[in-house]
């Protein structure tokens, strides 16, 4: 992910992010496509329902061994317009000495569109803390954030765009739904998202299918990805992250595993239910 972090980005953020990262590979490339996110989706499409959710279980290392830290849970509710799409993640009381989270993400996606209409980040990290609500107007490319340390110390500004855009969270819902029978090993994506008041490049390489073992979850055919990540705060000069996915029409993330500044970051599939298809890409207990 070609991001560049201009102010220091903490842990639950990091994850937040990356995870939204883990569907973007479902489309039909052509060696490179940029993704405008227009255009109107099917009902019968889509690759999830109101009712869908997802829990992952986070595990940060300094070495060896793997340490438990903490949960996100996404979460689909679904309205005769729109969906309402949520994630919170928190860490684990006994990691909470260490660094302490508590992040939670909202956006409001049209059903016909897949575009979102409004975005709330309310985030708690450390001694951190951050409110960023964004409203879209995808007619005139324009965008309203209140951005700022808490709710009432917000501050307004309006951004304008080339094109529709996408949230966060509205992105890795909406990548979901796109089909992946013409993938090519090598084939790229440009994904722009809108995030923290700025319009973020992202470039993903398809690389390939494979078995995976979830732990606890058993072993899946998965569709296998490498971001690009750009050096700074976060990301040492040669990381790789690695993200797998279920081959299978729901295209959920399964496993993330990347490098840090400090470290290595893993998010797995803990749990899951409401999923709109069967998990066929599942093989062994």
């Amino acid at each position: 992910m070609k991001v560049h972090f201009k102010n220091k980005i903490l842990a639950g953020t990091v994850l937040c992010l990356i995870l939204s990262l883990f569907t973007a590979f479902t489309i039909p490339l052509t060696n490179e496509t940029v993704l405008r996110g227009k255009g109107k989706s099917n009902e019968n499409t889509v690759s999830f329902r109101g009712g869908e959710r997802l829990v992952y279980k986070l595990y940060y290392s300094l070495g060896i061994l793997w340490l438990p830290a903490g949960e996100i849970e996404f979460s689909v509710t679904e309205t005769t317009t729109s969906y309402e799409l949520k994630a919170i993640g928190k860490t684990y009381r006994s990691y909470e000495n260490i660094f302490k989270v508590n992040d939670y993400f909202y956006s409001m996606v049209n059903k016909q569109t897949m575009l979102p209409s409004n975005f709330v980040r309310i985030v708690e990290e450390g001694k951190y803390r951050l409110y960023d609500s964004i409203s879209f107007d995808q007619v005139r490319n324009v965008a309203v954030s209140y951005h700022g340390k808490t709710k009432g110390e917000a501050k307004h500004q309006s951004h304008t765009f080339n094109e529709s855009m996408h949230d966060l969270m509205s992105n890795m819902y909406n990548l979901r739904n796109f089909k992946t029978e013409n993938l090519r090993k090598g084939d790229q994506i440009n994904l722009p998202i809108f995030f923290d008041k700025e319009v973020y490049p992202i470039r993903i390489s398809y690389s390939g299918k494979e078995k995976k073992e979830v732990k606890g979850m058993g072993e899946f055919n998965t569709i296998k990805m490498i971001p690009e990540v750009m050096e700074g705060n976060v990301f040492k000069k040669g990381d790789l992250m690695t993200l797998w996915v279920s081959d299978d029409k729901n295209k959920i993330p399964l496993i993330i595993e990347s490098p840090v500044s400090v470290g290595s970051v893993k998010a797995v599939l803990k749990s899951y239910s409401g999923l709109k298809y069967d998990l066929s890409s599942k093989i062994k207990e």
